[in-house]
């Protein structure tokens, strides 16, 4: 079964989703402890939780929230956003991530992000694979790139990288449907990549699908922030089909 894992991102310790990236596309939902525990509430065991004010600003900015999860639920974190450097990996960890996602540290210093690779294993550590018509976007998507989506995952993949999120700014908070079709090829390319998909998650029946794709997990955000996706759905799904 593809794996459910709800997003919180992070703007001033607060749960936030934004619209393509766009910081200035900024909407409030609360205290991001309380959603955690709703989550795990309902049955899920993992969570994405996004550092935005780490990734603006090039270093790990929020981590007490993440400290305050890890220590008060039972999820299953992976941590992302502003990291730059083993400091950055060092407070994460310590905080209470299991696992952590570099995207733009992968592209602009590739010999630090395969050293994590290295002393931490690909267990750990995920790939961040953003992408706007095909080629990878960092900083927080403020940034294009020149970079092609396929051989930049594939460059990791050759250096042991196992778990991949790729998440299609274009779609991210648009309630539109998710890139089926740019999934569906990266998987068929290479079936043993772990694919996390992310990026326009509308309804249950997009999960469905991806599933049916044999995608291996999805991120869910603005889908449960805004009442598209009810929390008793994902429950019930879980218990379907586990």
């Amino acid at each position: 079964m593809i794996e459910l894992i709800p997003a919180i991102d992070l703007i001033d310790g607060r749960c936030v989703r934004l619209t393509q990236g766009d910081y200035n596309q900024k909407k409030e939902y609360g205290d991001p402890l309380e959603m955690a525990r709703s989550f795990e509430d309902h049955g899920i065991h993992r969570l994405h939780l996004v550092d935005l004010d780490g990734a603006r600003e090039q270093k790990v900015v929020n981590h007490k929230v993440l400290e305050k999860i890890a220590s008060r639920t039972s999820l299953v974190i992976d941590a992302g956003g502003g990291l730059r450097s083993d400091e950055d990996l060092r407070i994460v960890f310590e905080s209470g991530a299991r696992m952590v996602t570099g995207g733009s540290i992968a592209v602009k210093d590739r010999e630090l992000f395969l050293g994590w690779l290295e002393r931490y294993g690909p267990e750990r550590i995920i790939l961040g694979a953003d992408f706007r018509a095909g080629k990878v976007a960092v900083s927080g998507w403020q940034e294009a790139t020149a970079l092609d989506l396929g051989d930049f995952i594939s460059g990791y993949r050759s250096e042991g990288i196992e778990k991949v999120i790729c998440t299609d700014i274009d779609r991210d908070g648009m309630l539109d449907s998710p890139s089926f079709q740019a999934y569906e090829e990266l998987k068929a390319e290479d079936r043993g990549l772990h694919l996390i998909a992310s990026g326009g998650i509308s309804k249950m029946g997009d999960i469905e699908l991806l599933d049916a794709a044999g995608i291996d997990g999805v991120i869910i955000g603005k889908a449960i922030y805004e009442g598209r996706i009810a929390l008793k759905s994902l429950e019930t799904y879980i218990l379907n089909n586990s």
